[in-house]
This record gives structure tokens, sequence and C-alpha cells, in this order.
């Protein structure tokens, strides 16, 4: 059955980017972010946004006001919910206030995926879902998929993606495979190195690349820590791709009611004493 993917679909954004990219469609992570958006000028002339590129984007290093941790999602101050209330949530989002340098700190930050998303569909003239659909979907032979749309019509970038279980697997495959599929390449190598490379540390020895986590974890008889890359969604959605050995771990969960440090200790005991054990 399709599943929510919730915020993993934030790292299958990241990947269908750098496709984008490779054809030409999208600019360079060194682009100046306010460029990609000439309808908001005035906002691009203030003191500060001038510093802002794609890079900062693709690993959330923007420096803008943005809140979806510590304000419970539904609520109208969480950072998403004032997003798709928004009228426009492209301007929302680029109006945010500066509270940092950019590249200086991680936030957590939905809004960021949104951009890409928009710049995917702008480049390429293709819906977000069509677009991946065509470019990754259909060559990993998935079958269903669905993209939740907001009220004004546009993807929820962020945390729309619905696909079968198996499926989620396969991006986690096509990460470890380097980018190639069946003999052929489907996201640049060069990208999948980049998404996978930390740019900023975040907390409990995790960092982020392009739109993936990274990260060490101890299990069962291994010497030393396991080196992970991955996807991470709300209610225990979670994506595992193990380089060291060769392994992609798909879970699909609905604990959406418990807090986030409850939903890692669950999906962690799976993987430290019932999955990683047995590959070790």
């Amino acid at each position: 059955m399709l599943h929510d993917l919730r915020s993993v679909s934030k790292s299958v954004v990241g990947l269908v980017y750098g496709i984008a990219l490779a054809a030409g469609k999208v600019s360079s992570p060194e682009a100046k972010l306010y460029d990609q958006f000439p309808e908001h000028v005035d906002l691009a002339n203030q003191p500060g946004r001038d510093r802002l590129t794609i890079h900062h984007v693709l690993s959330m290093t923007l420096g803008l006001e943005w809140d979806e941790l510590t304000v419970p999602y539904g609520d109208p101050r969480n950072s998403e919910n004032a997003m798709e209330a928004a009228p426009d949530r492209f301007r929302f989002i680029l109006d945010r206030p500066i509270t940092d340098a950019p590249g200086a700190k991680w936030t957590y930050c939905g809004g960021a995926t949104a951009l890409l998303g928009r710049l995917i569909s702008k480049g390429t003239g293709d819906a977000l879902h069509d677009y991946a659909r065509r470019v990754l979907f259909e060559p990993l032979g998935f079958g269903p998929s669905k993209w939740s749309v907001g009220s004004d019509g546009e993807p929820r970038s962020a945390s729309g993606l619905r696909l079968l279980p198996r499926d989620m697997l396969k991006v986690g495959e096509i990460l470890l495979a380097g980018g190639s599929w069946n003999g052929g390449r489907l996201v640049p190598d060069e990208w999948v190195e980049r998404a996978a490379t930390a740019v900023v540390t975040i907390d409990h020895g995790r960092s982020y690349g392009y739109h993936w986590y990274m990260g060490d974890l101890a299990a069962g008889a291994a010497t030393q820590p396991l080196h992970w890359v991955g996807g991470i969604g709300w209610g225990g959605q979670r994506l595992f791709v193990f380089l060291g050995l060769d392994l992609v771990v798909a879970m699909n969960c609905g604990n959406y009611r418990k807090p986030g440090l409850e939903q890692s200790r669950v999906t962690g005991v799976v993987l430290t004493e019932v999955v990683l054990p047995s590959f070790i």
C-alpha cells in the first residue's frame, strides 16, 4: 500500500534536483538564491539576502527564521503550517527574517525543500511529481505514487510523497549504487557523492549533506561504528543506507503522535537489535 513518507520526501527531492541539474534545467548550488525568483526582486534587494545561494537551500543552512521542531505541527505558529496558509508560500519563505549568517547553522526547514521543488518545476516545465516520475520513479520500476498538494495547488515538496515501501527502498538502493541502475546512470555520481557528504553538523553525532542525513551507529558485534546515510520522516519513516554493509533499510510507521526522540528510539532498537546484528 502507498505510505506517507513525510520528510523522507525531502531526500527524494534532493536527488531529483541533481538529475535536473545534470540536464541543465536548474542552477548550480553556487547560484544566488534570489536570482532564481525575479518576481520577488523587492526581497532580493534587502540587506544580507544577496549572500544566500542554492547551496544553503540544499544544506538547510539559510540562516532564516524557521521553526518546525519546537512548535507542534497543526499549530499555526509552526513555520510549515504558516507556509501552507500563506497566500504565496514562496514569498513567505523568502521573506523570513535573517537570524544567522548563511552556512553557519543548520535549521530544519521544509521551506527549503519547497524552494527546490519550485525550481525543479520552473526549470523543467513539469509538475514536481511528473518530473520525478519520469526521470527517477519509472526508470526504477516504481509502482503507483502520489504527491499531495496544498490548497494553492503547489506540491508539498517537503512532506507529501507517497510510495510503496519496496519503492522507497529503491531510493536508498540508487544512492548505494552511486546513482547507477541496471547498467545505466540515473543520478550523476558526483551528485550522489555531494548529497552524501557532510556540509554541517546537526546534533547527536549527525550531520547533513544535500537533503540527506548521515551519522555513525554502534551495533551488535561491530568493532567500529557503522556509517549511514539516510532520510528521516515524522512518525517513524526511515530510510538508511549502510555503505559498508551493502545494505538499505526502509521503515514505515504511524507513530505520528509520539515525540521525535521516542520515534528515534523505536527505529534505533529495530536497527541495532534486529536488523544489523544479522549483517555483522
